[in-house]
């Protein structure tokens, strides 16, 4: 049996084993083997004629490239990263919505900016909104519901709502997001815009609505169906998690789910008009933004996984690998490796279908999009699978037709005519990076970890065909990271001692003047002694990183507004839950006084002249 096993792994792709990041081999368990091999659809006592995969080096030879527009060929750009929900404003209801994106976008661009890229919209959980890990979707194919700007439906203006401005005035005045209270007040307003449609809706907007449900099909009808579902688990006492619910609704095909269907028709259409509301208002968002003289527009993100219950999960199909989850192997940091509770593609589920579910996905994703972030784009070559039952510890390497899947991005994304950006940051395979770019995707690369041996890496060494960027939504701020506010949240968060954090303290010491050195060398920051005695990041050195990334080559460049506000925490600290308010966090200023803020100017200003719009 040991025999057909090893067979069965090096067929569909699971690797024999790693080496580990101290550098010693790690050999994969028959055991492992054999649950990854099920997780795929592959029975271990034969292979059911089932297609053999792409191995993950046979890349030779790609038929085409990624779109780039023609100004980024010899041009660079620049434009702003936020969280979307975070954004304040004077109208929104507790949390930033696609009315605030749109008018966000309409401001930078008047400052020079070509973008916005905001992390993943991908639908969550709207019968649980407690669940808000924007990387831990239901779906990636739909939107999140939250994010409609329910003053901006049509009919909103006719609603008899006593009491909802001091709601909505109480929900903007709390200082995290209340996402139970943002949605028990949107919601039943949605539901009042949507009985409005029914009864007053011209003909011509239902017939638009109409050929939206026909156009999205099957995946749009499930996904309403399970959104229906689990909010009426949840009123019966049930999770929204399908896994939770009796067995009898457990498959959207069996009987007593068909049964409800029927019953709930007009619930299930609701969700689908939420779904169509959700993407006409984002459309608007890209269109103004673009109107107000972006050439990109909006930069969306892609999560890698699917949270295993949610709707793209409880519709199942030979693509999703329900008995698997992504993470990563035991490594310094994590001597127990982690388990992203996320559910991967299955290799052998693409080829069946021929890559469609993947399409699909950056389709969905690109449609309004200038821009994508596919989030852990090695993921397209390897990932690391934790089958059922198992630990991070006894995980596998499952490769992926990485020539197909490359080749399918490229695809979408000249039919869209988006700019595809692979988020390459961890642990690399060789030559990944390099057969990336060569395919027209952007690599990522972050100021951070532009430290060799001491050094700061210069502008001109950074790669061309590459997005960077100071810090991300996982990542300390500019001025967090000056203070050492990302050690002292690992010592909050037990994820390090405080002896650890001492010698992590001098360190942070060390490169905060390894930084002024860089700075001062690249002729992006006037010397300045008294800048390495400041407690806190002066704004000269804020606008100094700024101008010199500015200064890379790389096509793209994103200014977190986190940093040109001179904020101090993180909107996320990866590994935690409920130590740290991860996706809770509010923007500090509105959209409205934006305008105001002398170091955003400044930053923006610093950019803007190194890359000018020509």
């Amino acid at each position: 049996m040991s025999d057909r096993i090893d067979e069965l792994a090096q067929r569909y792709g699971i690797a024999e084993g790693y080496i580990s990041e101290q550098g010693d081999w790690v050999t994969t368990p028959d055991e492992t083997k054999a649950k990854v091999l099920r997780a795929m659809g592959v029975p271990v006592d034969g292979d059911a004629g089932l297609p053999k995969p792409a191995r993950m080096e046979d890349i030779a030879g790609l038929s085409d490239s990624a779109y780039w527009p023609p100004f980024l060929v010899d041009h660079r750009a620049w434009g702003f990263a936020v969280q979307a929900y975070a954004l304040c404003s004077s109208r929104n209801w507790g949390i930033g919505d696609f009315e605030d994106l749109a008018r966000f976008a309409e401001g930078a661009a008047k400052l020079g900016a070509d973008f916005v890229g905001i992390s993943p919209l991908h639908a969550l959980f709207l019968a649980e909104p407690e669940r808000i890990s924007p990387y831990s979707p239901s779906s990636r194919s739909f939107l999140n519901p939250l994010l409609i700007a329910a003053d901006q439906v049509p009919g909103f203006d006719q609603l008899q709502t006593p009491g909802l401005a001091a709601k909505c005035a109480a929900l903007r005045d709390t200082d995290l997001i209340d996402y139970p209270g943002v949605a028990a007040t949107k919601i039943p307003v949605l539901e009042e815009l949507f009985a409005h449609f029914l009864k007053a809706g011209a003909a011509e907007t239902k017939d638009v609505f109409e050929h939206y449900c026909y156009e999205q099909g099957k995946a749009l009808e499930i996904h309403a169906l399970y959104e229906a579902l689990s909010e009426h688990m949840v009123a019966q006492g049930y999770n929204a998690a399908w896994t939770t619910w009796p067995e009898a609704y457990q498959d959207p095909a069996n009987i007593s789910v068909r049964d409800f269907a029927r019953a709930a028709k007009t619930r299930i259409a609701f969700h689908a008009w939420l779904q169509w509301t959700a993407e006409i208002q984002l459309a608007d968002a890209q269109s103004r933004a673009k109107a107000a003289g972006m050439r990109i527009g909006l930069y969306l993100d892609l999560a890698v996984g699917i949270s295993p219950d949610g709707s793209a999960c409880w519709q199942n199909g030979p693509a999703i690998a329900r008995s698997a989850r992504i993470g990563c192997p035991p490594d310094p940091f994590s001597a127990q490796g982690q388990d992203w509770g996320l559910v991967p593609f299955s290799p052998v589920g693409l080829s069946v279908e021929r890559l469609e579910p993947f399409k699909t996905v950056l389709r969905a994703n690109m449609r309004h999009a200038g821009a994508l972030r596919i989030d852990h784009a090695m993921g397209m070559q390897r990932l690391y699978w934790i089958p059922e039952g198992n630990t991070a510890v006894d995980g596998a390497y499952v490769a992926y037709p990485f020539r197909e899947l490359l080749e399918g991005v490229a695809a979408e994304s000249w039919i869209s005519q988006t700019i595809v950006i692979g988020e390459d940051l961890g642990t690399v395979p060789p030559g990944f990076t390099d057969i990336m770019v060569r395919a027209g995707l952007l690599s990522y690369q972050v100021f951070y970890f532009s430290e060799e041996n001491g050094v700061w890496r210069p502008p001109h060494a950074y790669r061309r065909e590459a997005m960077v960027c100071a810090s991300t939504h996982d990542l300390p701020t500019l001025r967090g990271w000056w203070i050492s506010n990302d050690i002292n949240w690992r010592v909050k968060c037990a994820r390090a001692t405080e002896t650890e954090a001492v010698i992590q303290r001098q360190d942070r010491k060390l490169d905060r003047k390894r930084l002024l050195d860089a700075l001062m060398g690249a002729q992006a920051l006037k010397p300045d002694p008294s800048y390495a005695k400041a407690s806190e990041m002066p704004d000269d050195v804020i606008i100094a990183v700024h101008r010199f990334l500015a200064a890379t080559p790389c096509r793209l460049l994103a200014v977190q507004l986190d940093d040109a506000l001179g904020v101090v925490e993180q909107a996320n600290v990866p590994g935690t839950v409920d130590e740290h308010p991860n996706w809770r966090r509010k923007i500090a200023v509105p959209i409205e006084a934006l305008d105001d803020q002398p170091l955003l100017r400044a930053v923006a200003k610093a950019v803007a002249e190194v890359r000018p719009k020509t």
